[in-house]
């Protein structure tokens, strides 16, 4: 039996959880960090939101997930020069997966922007998402 300990259960304060297989391999593999509970059903649930996405329009497709709520969704259409003034996206050329990713993110800007270290009044209003990026799952 092959397993990985998570770093908590659903919330800091439960005990560690874990993934584990009776036979085989585990089907996935962490490259940093030590994940939660939370964080496994985030990924889960954005894997198959991207590949819905990505199965209904054929375009590459981004999805972020908090506390397996949909944050974000993007599929990776070019961004216009207003886009990456928003979305703070670096110069040049970016390909279809990198432009999902930052739309996706786009759906938390405070997120986004903290991380950037902007300050929060560049964010665009929350309630006109831009052309090819969705706040919710519609399939």
């Amino acid at each position: 039996m092959t397993e990985l300990e998570l770093k908590y259960g659903c919330n800091p304060n439960q005990k560690p959880a874990r993934i584990f297989m009776e036979e085989g391999d585990l089907p996935l593999k962490v490259l940093n960090g030590r994940p939660g509970y939370i964080n496994f059903l985030d990924a889960l649930n954005s894997w198959q939101l991207v590949k819905a996405l990505k199965k209904a329009t054929g375009l590459p497709a981004a999805a972020s997930f908090k506390h397996v709520s949909p944050a974000g969704a993007a599929v990776g259409l070019p961004l216009s020069d207003v886009e990456r003034h928003i979305y703070f996206a670096p110069e040049g050329e970016l390909s279809p997966i990198a432009c999902a990713y930052v739309r996706a993110r786009g759906g938390r800007p405070a997120v986004l922007l903290r991380r950037l270290g902007r300050p929060l009044r560049c964010v665009r209003r929350r309630h006109r998402p831009l052309p090819g990026c969705w706040r919710y799952p519609t399939a």
